[in-house]
């Protein structure tokens, strides 16, 4: 089964910016829509955007529209997402995986350890 790693989170003032990576290994990772997920303390997974295989079509949760944006690698095997304006309630561990819509598409991997990314105010 394919293997998930993200990279790229740390600690940022409120404002602030960072760009989170996912390198995927294992399968064929160009087939298939991936996404960014996050979770915070207390609260369920939730989406936060996801991009088709071709890299020709991205979609967003309210919440991070206008401020973060998913682009992909298919020779890398790797996703981004660039965050600006970063606020306190982005404060979360963020995952990646493969998508259908805005559900994580278990078939493709399982989740990684995933990278901490907390915001101060």
């Amino acid at each position: 089964q394919v293997q998930l790693v993200e990279s790229g989170g740390g600690l940022v003032q409120a404002g602030g910016s960072l760009r989170l990576s996912c390198a995927a290994s294992g399968r064929t990772f160009s087939r298939y829509a991936m996404g960014w997920f996050r979770q915070a303390p207390g609260k369920e997974r939730e989406f936060v955007a996801a991009i088709n295989w071709s890299g020709t079509n991205t979609w967003y949760s309210d919440s991070v529209k206008g401020r973060f944006t998913i682009s992909r690698d298919n020779a890398k095997n790797t996703v981004y997402l660039q965050m600006i304006s970063l606020k306190p309630e982005d404060t979360a561990v963020y995952y990646c995986n493969a998508v259908i819509g805005t559900h994580a598409n278990l078939d493709f991997g399982s989740w990684g350890q995933g990278t901490q990314v907390t915001v101060s105010s």
